[in-house]
């Protein structure tokens, strides 16, 4: 998983005024100040710029099979028009009307109809993004402000349903609140009002809220301990579309599904050597949110050239793609792969239905004297750009391309370690996936007997910084100095390859992968770990850094080890021979400074390699490039017991 630790973030808990407990969550009924068997519109009164909302709230029946329309005024976007919340923020004043039709637990038929009219006014504060959850899910909402508002003005209030405990993110002068939705019996409304006043001081209001749905509890033996999303197959008509929510993303989900009933990908061209289609790969997909399996199938058709993503491909069950979802894994108890929607939204409203609620290892390895920041690099600049969610912007698919493939190479990686090619068809189609992918020689542990890494100390230190074990007195007293006399003697690409065999296998893939595929170039580097609540990339001074580390002689044959076995396809040779000598950084400059080290002719030669459509570098890097740096990246899920 990508992790994009932004210097200045801080993750403050904070009490927030909650002035109204309106639900006894014991009770079957509900307390609500909301009327039962409508939709709820949140504001009374609605603005241009102001997020509308709107709730189907039936606590007294079950739903099920619901579709929202819209049937007049200016043409908004639902993106969840299947769920029981919508959002969209009009951007053109007028009346607007939309109705919503759905079963009745008895099987009878309903439909409401509700309009509404948006004022000429801009609305100043705008909260998002209501909508649904099941118990136990995480939330988070996040308020935009537009800059004459005063940020220290804002404020949050509870103002429906039972309280939560609420933590906020307080960086770069902006507000989310997170929470976790709380056991409820019945439908339950949890709403607050965001507040703020600008320069003439003058009050703005929004409300946002989350409808909670009741859900049985997790069992102790369930594979996903925390509770899920609800998710649904991208194609309803796949062969397998039956099997694959419960069999790859389910709380219910206690015992591996045997390959009869999810078979790999490898099944499905298992009489030719084509890769599979395109619409072979989306009968395995399954998502939160239909727009990101549109995201998806986008990048296989347009952004897959070489096929490399469809044949990695051949080693799953399935592809999840989920807003709760974060990090990024790959997990071999059922042979899918699991992608944060952060890597595949376009437009500020995909984005909104994505939670941000933190990586859970942000604060990993923080009482060290040093951090190894990474990035990729290309011509002397960031390889992607990044987007401040303060920033209302829309993006181009290609703008994503390079993190996303990065991160697909990476995980991918995995899937062929524990079922590699050589070994797709020798499984009983009843045997389970885990016990199947637990069968496996692995690659991974081939390459860790004849190729090792040497330094035990950064294997031990790899576990406090991606796995989260206390520091000792002596790791704490390790200088950056020290790091590199442990690091840059070893042949290792990244420190993380150190937090398991299995991802020093998928470092090794990844960034060869990247840099023959897109001339794109990683950097990695030792540097001081700088504190206090406004650090910045310039903030962080190198000891030792190398761009392009697989060109070290000491790594090539570990390289070669993994590549050729993870796409066989690949002429892993020919790339080798083209990876140049690393660069070395230069001790002394911050990560900043370090940014333009290659020399012009480097950059000369790799004019050659194709941009995507769309995708613009500046000649430097931008302000919000300089605050931005890379630590923590992909994620290993542990895999269950049974």
């Amino acid at each position: 998983m990508r992790l994009n630790v932004v210097s200045s973030k801080l993750l403050l808990s904070m009490s927030l005024a909650v002035f109204l407990s309106a639900c006894d969550s014991n009770s079957s009924q509900p307390v609500t100040n909301y009327p039962l068997e409508s939709i709820i519109q949140l504001d009374e009164t609605q603005s241009v710029n102001q997020s509308i909302d709107l709730l189907l709230h039936y606590p007294n029946d079950t739903v099920s099979d619901i579709s929202w329309q819209q049937t007049g005024g200016e043409a908004v976007t639902l993106l969840a028009k299947n769920s029981k919340v919508i959002s969209f923020t009009p951007t053109v004043a007028g009346d607007y009307s939309f109705n919503v039709s759905f079963i009745l637990n008895n099987g009878a038929s309903q439909t409401l109809t509700k309009n509404i009219t948006v004022n000429e006014t801009q609305h100043k504060v705008t909260a998002r993004f209501s909508h649904a959850v099941l118990a136990d899910n995480k939330v988070s909402f996040r308020s935009t402000l537009q800059s004459s508002v005063e940020v220290s003005t804002l404020r949050w209030q509870q103002i429906e349903g039972p309280n939560v405990s609420l933590t906020t993110d307080n960086s770069n002068g902006e507000l989310a609140i997170f929470f976790n939705a709380p056991q409820v019996t019945v439908d339950t409304i949890i709403s607050f009002n965001v507040s703020a006043t600008d320069s003439n001081n003058t009050s703005f209001n929004d409300q946002v809220a989350v409808l909670v749905e009741p859900v049985a509890p997790i069992s102790d033996n369930a594979y996903f301990s925390d509770r899920t999303a609800k998710v649904f197959p991208y194609n309803p008509n796949s062969a397998y579309a039956e099997n694959l929510v419960n069999c790859v993303y389910s709380n219910s989900l206690t015992s591996s599904c045997t390959l009869t009933q999810t078979p790999l990908l490898a099944e499905e061209v298992k009489s030719s050597s084509a890769s599979p289609s395109v619409a072979t790969i989306m009968d395995r997909v399954v998502v939160s949110h239909q727009w990101m399996g549109d995201r998806f199938k986008d990048f296989l058709t347009h952004n897959d050239a070489n096929n490399d993503i469809k044949n990695l491909l051949r080693a799953t069950t399935a592809i999840v793609i989920s807003y709760d979802v974060r990090p990024s894994f790959y997990w071999a108890a059922t042979g899918a792969i699991y992608l944060d929607a952060e890597n595949f939204w376009l437009t500020p409203q995909e984005r909104d239905t994505i939670n941000e609620a933190p990586d859970f290892r942000a604060d990993f390895g923080n009482d060290l004297q040093f951090v190894m920041p990474w990035r990729y690099v290309k011509d002397n600049d960031y390889a992607s750009q990044s987007f401040s969610r303060t920033e209302r912007v829309t993006r181009t698919a290609a703008d994503a391309l390079y993190r996303l493939t990065s991160l697909m190479y990476h995980e991918l990686a995995h899937a062929n370690d524990f079922f590699p090619s050589n070994e797709w068809y020798v499984h009983s189609s009843n045997q389970r996936v885990l016990d199947a992918a637990l069968s496996s020689d692995f690659e991974s542990d081939q390459l860790a007997i004849s190729l090792p890494l040497a330094s035990q100390e950064m294997r031990d230190l790899g576990q406090v910084s991606f796995a989260g074990e206390t520091a000792n007195q002596t790791q704490k007293n390790y200088l950056p100095s020290d790091i590199e006399g442990f690091f840059s003697p070893d042949r290792a690409s990244d420190f993380y390859a150190y937090s398991s065999l299995r991802e020093d296998y998928a470092m090794l893939f990844e960034e060869l992968m990247m840099q023959n595929r897109f001339g794109i170039i990683r950097d990695v580097a030792i540097t001081n770990q700088p504190s206090g609540e406004n650090v910045y990339a310039s903030d962080y001074i190198v000891t030792w850094g190398q761009r392009g580390r697989i060109g070290d002689d000491k790594l090539e044959q570990r390289v070669l080890f993994s590549a050729s076995r993870v796409l066989p396809e690949f002429d892993s040779q020919a790339a080798m021979a083209e990876v140049p000598t690393p660069i070395a950084m230069v001790e002394g400059d911050n990560w900043i400074e370090n940014l333009t080290i290659s020399p012009t002719n480097a950059l000369e030669q790799l004019k050659g390699y194709a941009i995507p459509s769309g995708f613009t570098r500046s000649g430097s890097p931008s302000l919000e490039k300089q605050h931005e740096i890379y630590f923590n990246r992909y994620y290993e899920k542990p895999l269950p017991k049974h």
